[in-house]
């Protein structure tokens, strides 16, 4: 029963009105206390001159908290601004009685209700903000203190004892509904440790020990550093995590609600928070007008790319936007997911890029102006045991979707490529390369702009390496991974297609834009950085399995081809591969021959074909290797 009275309690607000009254009655009470502090507490004045005042400090009051809206404060949420709010409040009260007081005497009327002692009128001010403050913060703990005892209180811990620590704990004490009680500070500066904010003490990072958390009862870390150096988190998190402490993180700045932080924005560390760089952020607003009016085409849209662009395109005042795919269960999703938006004018079409005339069709009706090309078979064992249906998709449903963009004069056709095109050792990587290739040789041949993406792999996408061991964490390990010390270069979903929306707008055709991803990340690591993320530990709770490099798999990655070069554009991270020059007639050739000679049917002769085209494709831990040492 008391459980449920406190509940009860907890959910409701005072009446503004009640809490006006409320500070009526404090200001009353200071009055009475002003004049016993003036008379040294003895009766020595005229005490009904006092209650006859009364009435006219009541209405000066009224009118001082109406003016500066204290009266609306939640008071259980009473913080900086209230507090600064109730002394402008007292101080234009105080100002009032002077004034009357001072009109009082200049028209002689010595026994005026008006005329009140100066003297008491400034010790009246200092007891109404000690007093009217002090109430509200009281009122403000009692709270606390009552809804704590009804609620299980975690114990943290504030990495931070700067200005983002302190909006920090302030969010925190300032939120009723938080399970959180800041027990302390944690900082890397020498001239911090030892000492003490809000009472609470700043630990050195080496103070944090397995016997300090159990002493005190921590269960979690918040880390409260804006701009902190991915290394160094992932530095501080991997101490935090091996302590089995949780740990959360303050959003950037820039994404706080209306500039404030609240503490339901401190979330769980994710494993992109650990990139190892900085998360890539592009501002451009001539975007707008590459996208508003016009007909967007995205091939491949239910994939994880593909439905991100559509997404984000989404966000533009587009004219129609058409979401192309053959998996029919996955396009029914994003449709029904932009109907939930409220999202208009989307035409979502269950196509095949290798049927160009379907394709052509498609084109016809809805003449697009912008393309973008997301739609391929990407996992690489399964490409390098199916060469016909990699060089069908990557390399003919490309040839399809382009030539008919050259015929409708598309004006932007956007291609997304991978960083496995890049001296490819499979036949998934170099499939992808020779559909680079063939939009490069269309420069020119209509008014189509043909742009090239290039990235490495994406968190969270479909069959990547994120989810896969999300699986296996649920299912207690091992993790597996192919070889220790294979690594690869990673960025978010949304930062991929924030560059393929970026490269549409910025390039002029012929142009392969590559992406400065930071330093490759050991898989190893990262499988370790996410048994200890979902709060477990390795090899104690879930081990590590090395399996072997899969058929076509490097270990290494690259961004650029042999022969390639960079140059900057205006963003510090997206840079122009300068390619080397290609014969465009004879490389054009070999891919229309490529991929109409259906006579192509067994995988040593269709990567034969694929290699005559990509000299630096050499083969690795493959079938097909066997083709190099004739070379």
């Amino acid at each position: 029963m008391l459980i449920r009275f406190l509940n009860n309690i907890s959910k409701k607000y005072a009446s503004k009105w009640l809490v006006l009254l409320f500070d009526i009655g404090i200001i009353i009470a200071t009055f009475f206390l002003a004049y016993l502090i003036r008379y040294n507490f003895k009766i020595e004045f005229d005490f009904f001159m006092l209650l006859n005042q009364i009435p006219f400090v009541i209405v000066a009051a009224i009118i001082s908290f109406i003016a500066v809206g204290s009266y609306k404060g939640v008071v259980r949420y009473t913080g900086f601004k209230d507090i600064v709010n109730i002394i402008i409040g007292a101080n234009i009260l105080a100002t009032i009685l002077v004034c009357c007081t001072f009109l009082s005497r200049k028209l002689s009327v010595s026994d005026s209700l008006f005329n009140i002692s100066g003297s008491i009128i400034y010790i009246h001010l200092l007891l109404n903000i000690l007093f009217l403050i002090g109430a509200k913060l009281f009122i403000k703990s009692l709270y606390n203190y009552i809804t704590n005892d009804i609620k299980t209180i975690n114990k943290v811990l504030v990495f931070g004892a700067g200005n983002s620590g302190m909006l920090t704990y302030d969010a925190i004490q300032n939120d009723t509904k938080s399970d959180l009680e800041i027990v302390g500070f944690i900082d890397d500066d020498a001239r911090k440790i030892g000492k003490k904010i809000n009472l609470l003490k700043v630990y050195d990072i080496d103070e944090i020990t397995k016997k300090f958390i159990d002493k005190n009862n921590i269960n979690e870390v918040i880390i409260s550093i804006q701009n902190i150096d991915p290394s160094r988190l992932l530095q501080i998190t991997g101490n935090l995590f091996s302590l089995g402490l949780k740990v959360k993180i303050v959003p950037p700045v820039q994404n706080w609600i209306d500039g404030d932080l609240s503490a339901g924005q401190i979330k769980e560390v994710k494993i992109e928070d650990l990139l190892g760089r900085d998360p890539i952020d592009i501002k451009n607003p001539d975007l707008e007008e590459q996208y508003d009016n016009n007909v967007i085409l995205i091939t491949g849209a239910a994939g994880s790319i593909g439905s991100e662009i559509a997404r984000k395109a989404g966000l533009y005042n587009y004219k129609k936007l058409i979401l192309i795919d053959n998996a029919e269960s996955a396009l029914y999703e994003i449709q029904q997911e932009f109907k939930q938006k409220g999202l208009e004018n989307i035409e979502v079409i269950v196509a095949d890029v290798r049927n160009k005339t379907r394709i052509d069709q498609i084109f016809n009706l809805y003449k697009p102006k912008i393309v973008f090309h997301a739609a391929a078979y990407k996992h690489v064992p399964l490409m390098e045991n199916n060469p016909f249906e990699a060089v069908s998709v990557n390399i003919g449903g490309t040839k399809n979707v382009a030539d008919v963009a050259v015929k409708h004069s598309v004006n932007k056709f956007v291609l997304i490529s991978t960083d496995k095109a890049v001296n490819p050792t499979n036949v998934m990587g170099a499939t992808k390369r020779i559909a680079e290739l063939y939009v490069t040789c269309l420069k020119g041949k209509g008014n189509t702009k043909f742009i090239t993406t290039r990235f490495g792999n994406v968190l969270g996408s479909n069959g990547s390496v994120i989810p896969l061991f999300k699986k296996q964490i649920e299912k207690r390990g091992p993790l597996t991974v192919t070889h220790k010390e294979i690594t690869r270069y990673f960025m978010t979903i949304p930062e991929a297609c924030q560059l393929v929306l970026e490269a549409a707008a910025m390039g002029n055709g012929g142009e392969i834009f590559v992406f400065d991803m930071g330093e490759p990340i050991k898989i190893f690591n990262l499988a370790v950085n996410m048994i200890i993320l979902s709060g477990l530990r390795y090899p104690e709770d879930i081990d590590i399995k090395i399996t072997g490099l899969r058929p076509g798999e490097k270990i290494y990655e690259e961004l650029l081809a042999d022969g390639e070069n960079t140059k900057k554009t205006y963003h510090e991270k997206i840079m122009i591969a300068k390619s080397r020059h290609i014969d465009i007639d004879s490389t054009e050739q070999q891919i229309i021959k490529l991929t109409n000679t259906n006579s192509l049917t067994q995988p040593l002769e269709i990567v034969s074909s694929i290699k005559a085209l990509i000299p630096e494709y050499i083969s690795n831990n493959s079938t097909y290797e066997v083709l190099d040492s004739k070379k």
